[in-house]
């Protein structure tokens, strides 16, 4: 049984001030066992994260990270940084590094085998743009990332590790919505694409999230579908009662 995994991806937002109320908020708020809830904020704000929520059933994560330990590698932030704050996830290929950063395919590898040796969580995010999508290459698009993204990488090493977030460009933050349907013929596809890739028993265990203007309206509906195991969420999840709303969403 996969448990789902609802994350709220803070992006560029929130002071460590602003984090420390919102915790607060949060802790006053009913949190369903029956999900896991993650935060995922900027490193600004991963030590105050990571220390409030320690005896917490919340877990937390980072937006980004470099597959090198240290080095000369201004800006970066390497992952036994994140594994020393108490780190356990990290988004890998969030469509916004891949289109404003210009992360390819490649960098995107390197990341992934770095956290998972690490024994950080790596959430992969896939998905299309509305030209990809309206010209019928959305499966050939998302195939190819997670293919070359997972290149090298074994099955023992992900099992139980790896999540992967099916994220289409056009419906982040537009307000557009994939219908339910069409994000769970995606989140079948990816689950069919891993089986193929490794065996049944991986593509079984590896949760499925869906990330694209996902808020407390939507996303009962959203996980009502059989391989959608959770939801990577952006601007619904900077106010704690709706983040609280989207973990208990099945209440």
């Amino acid at each position: 049984m996969r448990k789902p995994l609802i994350a709220g991806n803070w992006k560029m937002n929130k002071t460590d001030g602003e984090t420390k109320q919102f915790i607060n908020d949060l802790k006053c708020l009913d949190i369903s066992d029956n999900v896991e809830a993650c935060i995922i904020s900027p490193f600004t704000s991963l030590k105050t994260l990571t220390e409030d929520l320690r005896n917490s059933n919340i877990s937390t994560g980072a937006q980004n990270m470099y597959y090198e330990e240290c080095g000369a590698f201004t800006g970066e932030v390497s992952p036994n940084m994140l594994k020393d704050l108490g780190v356990d996830y990290v988004i890998i290929g969030h469509s916004e590094r891949r289109t404003i950063f210009k992360e390819d395919d490649e960098l995107l590898n390197k990341k992934i085998a770095s956290a998972l040796k690490h024994d950080i969580k790596p959430i992969l995010c896939c998905g299309e743009n509305l030209e990809q999508r309206e010209s019928n290459r959305h499966e050939e698009v998302v195939e190819s990332q997670i293919r070359l993204d997972l290149k090298g990488i074994n099955e023992k090493d992900i099992m139980s590790k790896l999540v992967i977030a099916y994220e289409p460009i056009w419906a982040i933050g537009t307000g557009k919505t994939a219908s339910s349907d069409d994000a769970q013929s995606m989140c079948k596809f990816i689950r069919n694409l891993l089986s193929k890739m490794y065996s049944k028993d991986l593509a079984d265990s590896v949760r499925i999230q869906y990330g694209g203007s996902v808020k407390p309206e939507n996303i009962l509906d959203i996980m009502s579908k059989e391989d959608i195991d959770g939801a990577l969420v952006g601007g619904a999840s900077l106010e704690a009662e709706s983040f609280s709303k989207l973990i208990n969403y099945g209440k």
